[in-house]
């Protein structure tokens, strides 16, 4: 858009915002149109061509759907005259343009599109003018300008910047597109090749910031990430339901979620297990362990290969046999790699007897030699062929196959807790837990190659084991990850200590650790009330600075063990006065009473995972689940109980910080227990 078109702009700017807003969605309409009138009846080859390329479009159809309540731009950028003389770019969530071809809406992650989040009065980056915009329902009600180049203009918070932080949150998870800050911003656009670490406290938005930069990647590199496949891993299916809009919303559908469970179900997960025993099963020792028992399968020969050829037979040594052995072994290849290599080995020393003969061999005849029964015999006795999930049930079934490959790693008092009472005749019939199936994911790739992706994004990491990590580290050994966590809110017995250990564990010790300390979501008073607990379970990790001022947004009221059930639904009456979404954390042994209550008064309630509404807007939440749910009130049972029902005390302080953190508005606490002496003043 041009410069000369400044008076028009000063006349009825909103209403030529407006026109230029009709304009862009019946540009987009256009554009869809366009896509549903493609004819490829003659362009293509054969019926999987034409299966191939319809997909293609029909994907391209639905990522150009105009959500109704979605804006499409939210930003304006005025250049001056260094770089984009004149120019006028509309920021928003896609690219949008008119039937010339011209641009009516930028791409964000465009990077004519990056000085909105990072431009300032310090540094101007040659924008005259920043202008954001607010809507309502969809509607364009409101805009606010920033005139970067001016002196004389203060520097001050954006009004409608702060307003759609803090807007009530009914549904899904919402992208924060138009809210980047200059320190997100940096992370969500660093490059492909590094994977970076962000270690970010509750409401600094870590986990908006790693999908926002799995969209950043895939528009700048797509064409390399279509062939090698993006994954987006959280800590169960409520986070992955709450969070799976956000990348649809931007215009991205192809990112596969998952949580660590799906990635390792080799087994039907039908047990579980004791903490201390899920702690020595998540140890990164068991990979050596089970790396011993895998080859333990191998025995060096002792006995010399005779094949028959027809009338010929061709005698093989064992000190030869002994010596492609060895060099297998000695290479370190895949236990499985090398089962398909050793016939072949094999083979060609018969060949070269063959050959030494006078005879002419092709490949035709190494590959039948290789066939050969006899050849067949060796192998199978030499280097067995391995199943993953057999290995494993022997190995927490037998004591002395585990302690023999266990010597030196694990001490006694491991090696019982990690022996079934009762051990599985099958693989069928044994309970296995989830940290089994981690160990069969192990073994598995022992055995053969674990297909990598070209980006992971893993959310909540601070709460997986080094064999989790190993696990998730797999599938991503020639690609790049995004590691999102909070030291703070580990609350597995087997959590990590540090980023350093974790980013071991994971295949990548390079990796960058950004750390995101300003708070955009959790009002001040709540995160500092929380913040009281940090020396107690996380010494020495910063506490989160929140930008957001709300007075009394923090209500702390006693109540008598006999009244409690009644105070906190009450509690919950109070909150749905308020707009927004309500959540009722409790201990887990506390949900069914209060769904009992709750039923009881007549307040309709839904589960984890369950999308809020306009009419349904309250959410009873075991506080096992509540980690990255946020909620716009919350109401938080008997913070003593919910500390008492964890192992330990650490962990169970952990649980209470991340209970605390969950609310974006308001948070009222009811007590009937005195409160933990750490959150004391």
């Amino acid at each position: 858009m041009s410069a000369q078109d400044a008076p028009l702009d000063q006349l009825d700017p909103l209403a030529r915002e407006r026109a230029h807003l009709a304009g862009s969605r019946a540009a987009l309409r256009a554009m869809r149109e366009d896509a549903e009138a493609l004819d490829i009846r003659d362009v293509t080859a054969n019926w999987v061509n034409a299966v191939v390329l319809q997909a293609q479009i029909d994907e391209r159809i639905k990522a150009l759907a105009d959500l109704s309540h979605t804006p499409l731009f939210f930003g304006r950028l005025d250049y001056l005259h260094t770089t984009q003389e004149g120019q006028r770019f509309y920021i928003g969530r896609r690219h949008v343009h008119d039937a010339q071809g011209d641009p009516m809406v930028i791409d964000w992650r465009a990077p004519v599109s990056q000085p909105f989040y990072r431009a300032s009065k310090q540094d101007p980056q040659d924008v005259g003018l920043r202008r954001r915009f607010g809507y309502t329902g969809g509607e364009l009600t409101a805009y606010e300008d920033e005139h970067l180049s001016d002196p004389g203009e203060l520097q001050r918070t954006s009004r409608l910047l702060q307003a759609e932080i803090e807007r009530p949150r009914v549904g899904p998870m919402r992208d924060i597109v138009a809210t980047i800050q200059p320190e997100q911003d940096e992370i969500v656009r660093s490059g492909l090749s590094g994977t970076v670490c962000v270690q970010g406290g509750p409401g600094t938005g870590k986990t908006a910031v790693g999908l926002h930069r799995v969209a950043y990647l895939l528009y700048a590199h797509r064409e390399r990430l279509a062939r090698t496949g993006t994954l987006v891993i959280g800590p169960n299916r409520s986070f992955l339901h709450y969070i799976e809009q956000v990348l649809p919303a931007l215009g991205e559908l192809e990112v596969k979620q998952a949580t660590v469970d799906d990635l390792v179900a080799h087994v039907e997960v039908r047990g579980s297990d004791e903490a201390a025993t899920a702690v020595v099963k998540g140890d990164a020792r068991m990979a050596e362990v089970l790396r011993r028992a895998v080859r333990s399968h191998v025995t060096l020969p002792t006995e010399p290969l005779m094949v028959v050829r027809g009338s010929r037979r061709w005698r093989v040594p064992a000190y030869e046999l002994e010596e492609i052995v060895r060099e297998l072994l000695d290479r370190d290849i895949r236990y499985g790699a090398a089962h398909e290599a050793l016939p072949q080995r094999i083979a060609h020393l018969v060949l070269v007897r063959m050959e030494q003969a006078g005879e002419a061999p092709d490949d035709r005849v190494q590959n039948a030699v290789a066939r050969n029964a006899a050849v067949k015999a060796v192998v199978k006795a030499v280097w067995p062929a391995v199943d993953p999930a057999k290995l494993v049930l022997r190995l927490l079934g037998d004591a002395d196959f585990l302690a023999e490959h266990a010597e030196g790693l694990l001490s006694a008092d491991e090696q019982k807790l990690l022996l079934w009472t009762k051990p599985g005749r099958s693989v069928k019939s044994a309970k296995w837990s989830a940290a089994d199936a981690v160990l069969i994911d192990e073994a598995k790739d022992l055995v053969e190659r674990t297909h990598s992706l070209g980006h992971v994004v893993l959310d909540e990491a601070q709460d997986l084991s080094p064999m989790q990590y190993r696990a998730v580290g797999r599938r991503c050994t020639t690609g790049s990850a995004t590691i999102l966590g909070d030291l703070a809110q580990g609350t597995t017995p087997w959590a990590t200590e540090s980023w350093a250990q974790a980013l071991g564990h994971l295949g990548k010790p390079e990796a960058v650790v950004e750390e995101l300390t300003a708070g955009f979501r959790v009002p001040r008073e709540v995160i500092a009330y929380a913040s009281r607990l940090l020396p107690h379970m996380s010494p020495g990790l910063a506490a989160v600075e929140s930008v957001r001022e709300n007075p009394g947004s923090l209500t702390v009221r006693p109540a008598e063990a006999t009244e409690l059930d009644a105070a906190v639904v009450a509690a919950c009456v109070e909150s749905l006065r308020h707009e927004g979404s309500i959540g009722l954390i409790a201990a887990d042994a506390r949900i069914a009473p209060l769904a009992e209550a709750l039923t009881a008064a007549g307040l309709a309630y839904l589960s984890p995972g369950e999308e809020t509404t306009a009419d349904s807007r309250l959410t009873l939440v075991p506080a096992s689940l509540a980690k990255g749910l946020e909620y716009d009130y919350v109401v938080l049972d008997d913070p003593t109980a919910l500390v008492d029902g964890e192992p330990d005390e650490r962990t169970g302080l952990r649980r209470l910080y991340v209970a605390l953190t969950r609310a974006v508005s308001g948070l009222t606490i009811l007590h009937s227990s005195p409160l933990p002496d750490q959150l004391a003043a």
